[in-house]
């Protein structure tokens, strides 16, 4: 009555049996392919990861160990990136690398604003590693944390991008924008080390955790880390200028981009303005997009960032806004930041 009868006797063809076992065959092909996956990452990145130990000068001028973190070679002359707030104040780096070479690091430059810093070692054969761009990350992809949890070297974590464009408070007070949360489990002494993809490619730099929480991680975007890098070899320090504004990339209705004949896909949606900011005065508002700055247009917080050099500091720019469907166009005043 219900069609049963032909499972019971098997003239449908089929295998009960057979169907189980290519579900477990299924199931193995799947695990072992997510494995190959993190095998081949952490194998192309771990030889570029390594551990920062740093010590602080008392009072007394005797040094005393001032905490650990980790880093990763970018540049086969030794430049390496870690976190601002992992060799703040340092008075001695020391930098161990996989195989256990211990070498004496100098500091190249440090930007509490978005908690990165560059230092250097001199050493031979190196393997830099290879840096992704922030644009390519999508929510869902697999991302791998390299790290020395707890002075546990080179420890692989893996998990996934969680959310992309969240905001976090540096030690500076600043909040980084752009930011890439993930579930790849971080412990104290990964800070610094490297967000993965699963082409073994850099995506971030590991930043802080959630304590209370469980998988709410956080890394800063590579393509900040690498402007951001860059800087501070140039100068050694980031001298910026700033609107005073927290955001976050979002995309662009269609009917928005045709209607006003756009240059880009996407802007910075607003989401607070700091009180008595260059972006309060302009009159800038939580929930206006910016799309363009200086008669460029903008499609993230990256490009803009790019754009608020020190030469911005005191000049009236145009800052061009989506305000629920209506374009408007601001001017602004930047100042320089206050970090120094």
């Amino acid at each position: 009555m219900f069609g049963f009868e032909n499972l019971s006797n098997g003239s449908t063809g089929i295998n009960p049996t057979n169907v189980f076992r290519d579900e477990v065959v299924d199931d193995f092909s799947l695990m072992d392919a997510y494995s190959k996956a993190v095998v081949s990452a952490a194998e192309k990145v771990s030889p570029s990861v390594v551990n920062i130990e740093v010590r602080h000068k008392q009072k007394s001028q005797r040094e005393s160990r001032g905490g650990s973190g980790s880093g990763f070679i970018f540049t086969p002359d030794g430049f390496i990136i870690t976190n601002s707030h992992v060799v703040a104040g340092a008075s001695k780096i020391e930098v161990t690398l996989p195989e256990g070479q211990l070498y004496e690091a100098d500091l190249t430059g440090d930007d509490p604003d978005t908690d990165l810093a560059v230092i250097r070692i001199n050493a031979p054969r190196l393997s830099p590693v290879k840096l992704g761009i922030s644009e390519n990350i999508r929510v869902g992809q697999l991302a791998i944390a390299i790290g020395n949890p707890y002075g546990f070297q080179c420890t692989v974590t893996a998990g996934v991008v969680s959310a992309l464009g969240r905001t976090l408070r540096a030690g500076s007070g600043r909040l980084i924008d752009n930011v890439i949360q993930t579930d790849a489990a971080l412990n104290p002494g990964n800070s610094g080390g490297p967000l993965v993809a699963s082409n073994g490619e850099v995506i971030g730099v590991n930043t802080a955790m959630i304590r209370p929480a469980q998988g709410i991680c956080f890394a800063t975007a590579i393509d900040t880390a690498k402007y951001v890098a860059a800087q501070l070899i140039k100068e050694g320090k980031i001298r910026r200028s700033v609107i005073g504004v927290a955001g976050q990339d979002v995309p662009l209705s269609r009917r928005i981009v045709r209607y006003y004949d756009l240059q880009t896909n996407s802007g910075i949606f607003v989401v607070s303005c700091e009180p008595n900011s260059p972006a309060l005065k302009a009159g800038l508002e939580e929930g206006d997009i910016i799309i363009g700055f200086d008669e460029q247009p903008i499609s993230g917080i990256d490009k803009l960032h790019k754009l608020l050099s020190c030469e911005r500091v005191g000049i009236k720019t145009k800052l061009d806004v989506i305000r629920r469907t209506v374009r408007k166009t601001l001017e602004v005043v930047p100042i320089e930041s206050r970090n120094k």
